[in-house]
């Protein structure tokens, strides 16, 4: 050891006979070398410090390597020849010396060179000092900042991996974490084995590094021979210390771990309110033994690690109990629609990792109805929890009952409704119901708050569908206002009808309209299959996350493969409902198109229009108006409209001002042929239009 800090130190005239007293109360002894004559002069101190009697040293540095090793003696002799051919002013070093009972001490010395004008060194002044209670110091201090160091690595193993595990949500994130490269090195494992105990057994969850698993331990019974039974059974921590105690502690184990080249290992209970939920076990190859501080470590490392699986697998039993509540909510199957694709899609939302929130009010239905009608179904019921799923099974139950007993979408969506407002929740809900004739591809929408619908054509463009809409459900009933308008779409064949939730609209940091933007652009660019196009709706959803539910439903009209050889649409108006006449012509309208009867598809609504108004006017009842493609001789496209009046139509000179008395001339001269039959109490005017063969 070499000490440079030594500083210039003068002597007393009358030194060694009355030495420095600074120098002797801190019990350093004195020398002065003088380069001139070999002689190394000493105080009664330094003759204490080197243990020499005055009668033993005869003045020559030589004398005293009876006390100084050989090779301390050339290591100083070296640094002194160094200091003074360096032209260095001092020097310093630490060195051992032997006494004369045979223990060896340290030593610490420091000496000033004096030269003269020239720079010749001349002399060497200097103390001595006993080094070793200094040393040990020193060393003591250096153990207690290496165990320091080594109970922070230690307390930091706790912590990174507590850290870690406060992200982990299922077992599966738990074990990841232990097993990823950088949790067993701060575990300073070579290896790591995990088990839960399941009715009575320990079941191996999670084993590494790759080739380690030991044959006949995936399950095992807590009675058996083994260290992860062992402290299950004691609920105490298993620390092996050796190969040859493992080997003999557990020599059914032992031979599956022989190439692993394992030293030692720590079993660990994983121990929840007193309560073992399974065992792991830390395997190590470099290290033989375990210190106190280590083994509390480790003890505090399992808890830490038992606190986190508990979460976990409750996280997990909610999650289960939450998809199953809600799949339960759901459909469990969507019906086959003829002339139609079908695709449904539900992404549930996670919202800050909390149980029981992958659940939500958003649901999706299909409704197979009389006539070929098939009803689709987008809704969300506020909230993210338990209540808002029963809400919403509630909900999709009655308006599918309201539906199914033939009221029209107007009535549905207003009774549902009342349903909802008459519930004891506080709760309300958006929804759009489409009602749609897939053999015309008329459509009837209600919304209730909900966001429109998209349509995409055959060449991929898609457009947003503004239909016309009232207050949510539940809302409406509360403020009174249960009209629900009804919009009309003509879903032409390969077209494709969308409805969605608003979590597949929604973007952080953007508005609505921006989000349905991004979402035609998305349908637009998409696969042409709705399957697929529905995977990669929700595929995307998933990777843009956010806190709220998805629900989608996809139909597509399908295209006609061969000419179509018939046709039925039948049309229920009301009186006094003004809707329901503009309704009624948007059908005929549509249906007659669909059949491939464009051209003559004016002449058929005029007719059609005509005897509906009659109808309504001279009868106290309603009107039924059914369109039908007759085949056989020709083509034909027949217009019937029932009333409850037995009077039959007859045919009146325009009057004056000419807006009455031409109904019958127009039906005479748009026609081909047309009559009156009569129906029970009631009867039937009917018309017939010859078409193109190809309809």
């Amino acid at each position: 050891m070499v000490d440079r800090g030594a500083s210039a130190l003068s002597l007393p005239d009358d030194w060694p006979a009355h030495p420095d007293p600074i120098l002797a109360l801190n019990r350093m002894g004195s020398f002065d070398w003088d380069l001139d004559t070999g002689l190394f002069h000493m105080d009664a101190l330094a003759h204490e410090i080197f243990d020499v009697r005055p009668d033993e040293y005869d003045g020559h540095p030589e004398t005293l390597a009876m006390r100084i090793p050989p090779a301390e003696g050339r290591r100083l002799d070296t640094l002194v020849a160094q200091a003074i051919k360096d032209g260095s002013e001092n020097y310093g070093a630490y060195f051992r010396l032997r006494c004369r009972d045979g223990t060896v001490r340290w030593n610490h010395t420091q000496g000033y060179i004096r030269r003269d004008e020239t720079g010749r060194p001349r002399r060497i002044v200097g103390i001595v000092r006993d080094a070793t209670q200094e040393l040990s110091d020193l060393a003591e201090r250096r153990d207690e900042a290496a165990l320091d160091d080594a109970r922070r690595e230690q307390t930091n193993v706790v912590q990174l991996t507590t850290a870690a595990l406060a992200h982990a949500r299922t077992v599966r994130d738990v074990i990841d974490v232990l097993k990823d490269t950088h949790g067993l090195s701060h575990l300073g494992a070579t290896s790591l084995v995990m088990g839960l105990v399941e009715a009575g057994r320990i079941r191996l969850v999670a084993e590494g590094p790759e080739g380690s698993f030991v044959p006949g331990t995936l399950v095992t019974r807590i009675d058996e021979p083994y260290p992860m039974s062992e402290v299950v059974r004691t609920l105490s921590p298993r620390f092996i210390e050796s190969p040859d105690e493992f080997a003999a502690g557990y020599p059914i184990l032992w031979p599956g771990l022989t190439d692993l080249k394992i030293t030692s290992a720590a079993y660990l209970p994983l121990i929840v309110q007193a309560r073992p939920i399974g065992a792991m076990g830390l395997l190590y190859s470099d290290r033989r033994g375990f210190t106190p501080e280590e083994r509390n470590i480790l003890v505090a490392l399992g808890s830490s690690i038992a606190q986190s699986l508990q979460r976990a697998m409750f996280y997990e039993q909610e999650k289960d109990i939450a998809q199953g509540l809600q799949q339960a909510m759901l459909p469990r199957t969507i019906p086959s629609v003829p002339g139609a694709d079908v695709a449904v899609r539900y992404r549930a939302a996670t919202i800050g990792g909390s149980l029981g929130r992958d659940i939500g009010g958003d649901w999706y239905d299909l409704i197979p109805l009389p006539g070929g009608r098939v009803g689709a179904v987008i809704g969300d019921v506020q909230g993210h929890d338990t209540h808002a799923a029963a809400v919403m099974g509630q909900l999709r139950i009655v308006l599918r009952a309201y539906a199914a007993e033939g009221h029209t979408p107007a009535t549905v969506m207003a009774r549902a409704s009342v349903f909802l407002h008459e519930l004891d929740t506080d709760r309300f809900a958006t929804c759009l119901y489409a009602e749609a004739d897939l053999s015309t591809g008329v459509l009837q929408v209600v919304r209730a708050g909900h966001i429109d619908p998209l349509l995409r054509a055959p060449d991929g463009t898609c457009r947003r569908v503004a239909v016309p809409g009232g207050l949510p459900l539940g809302l409406s009933a509360e403020f009174g206002t249960l009209e629900y308008p009804v919009g009309t779409i003509e879903l032409d064949p390969d077209h494709t009808l969308l409805l969605c939730t608003d979590g597949l609209v929604e973007e952080p940091g953007a508005d609505l309209d921006d989000g349905m933007k991004n979402l035609t652009a998305l349908i637009a660019g998409g696969p042409d299959d709705v399957r697929d196009l529905a995977d990669r709706l929700i595929e995307v959803a998933d990777e843009r996350g956010g806190d709220d539910d998805v629900a989608l439903l996809l139909l597509r009209r399908r295209g006609l493969d061969s000419p179509r050889t018939g046709g039925r649409l039948q049309q229920h108006v009301a009186p006094g409902d003004p809707e329901a006449l503009t309704h009624a012509r948007h059908l005929i309208r549509a249906a007659v198109r669909s059949w491939g009867a464009r051209e003559r598809a004016d002449e058929v609504e005029l007719v059609a229009d005509e005897l509906i108004t009659n109808a309504l006017m001279h009868t106290e009842g309603a009107a039924i108006v059914t369109l039908r493609v007759l085949t056989g001789s020709g083509r034909r496209l027949r217009v019937e409209v029932e009333d409850s009046s037995s009077a039959l139509p007859r045919r009146r000179e325009a009057g004056e001002s000419g807006v009455s008395g031409r109904g019958l001339l127009l039906v005479d001269l748009l026609t081909d042929v047309w009559g009156v039959e009569a129906r029970g109490g009631g009867k039937c005017v009917w018309c017939e239009f010859v078409v193109p063969e190809r309809i």
